[in-house]
């Protein structure tokens, strides 16, 4: 009997039965699956579309560049506000919750997103390296 690797992503194994349904509504897209970061991401053309997970008291499916998607039913959140700037996150409690046809326009309006380029522009730091020769 082959044992089932342990996924990072779902922290409680909880939601095996439920990611296995996003697994499968995803995979009817053009995006390409890959593991990073331990977990389910889900490409296009190289870049980060979408990921999956579970959490303790959730599941969910996460965009990258979610603060462009229009959310015309206002499903996605920030889920880090103040510090995530593009990630928006669809949470959902129960098998019950998820909707095919939704989460594929989503997913199709993520990919369109991907296709013109837009993205925000990461800002970078200062080094503190440079502040401290300032000093001397």
């Amino acid at each position: 009997m082959e044992e089932k690797k342990k996924n990072p992503w779902n922290k409680t194994n909880q939601w095996s039965e439920e990611l296995d349904l996003l697994h499968s509504i995803l995979r009817k897209t053009p995006l390409v699956e890959m593991t990073k970061w331990g977990g389910p991401t889900y490409t296009y053309n190289g870049k980060n579309v979408v990921g999956i997970g579970g959490f303790k008291s959730y599941f969910g499916v996460w965009f990258f560049n979610g603060v462009f998607l229009k959310d015309d039913k206002n499903l996605l959140i920030n889920a880090n506000e103040g510090t995530t700037k593009s990630l928006r996150q669809m949470r959902f409690n129960s098998k019950e919750e998820i909707d095919e046809k939704i989460i594929l326009a989503y997913v199709t309006e993520a990919i369109a997103i991907e296709e013109k380029g837009l993205a925000i522009k990461k800002r970078k730091k200062k080094l503190l390296f440079l502040s401290f020769l300032k000093i001397f």
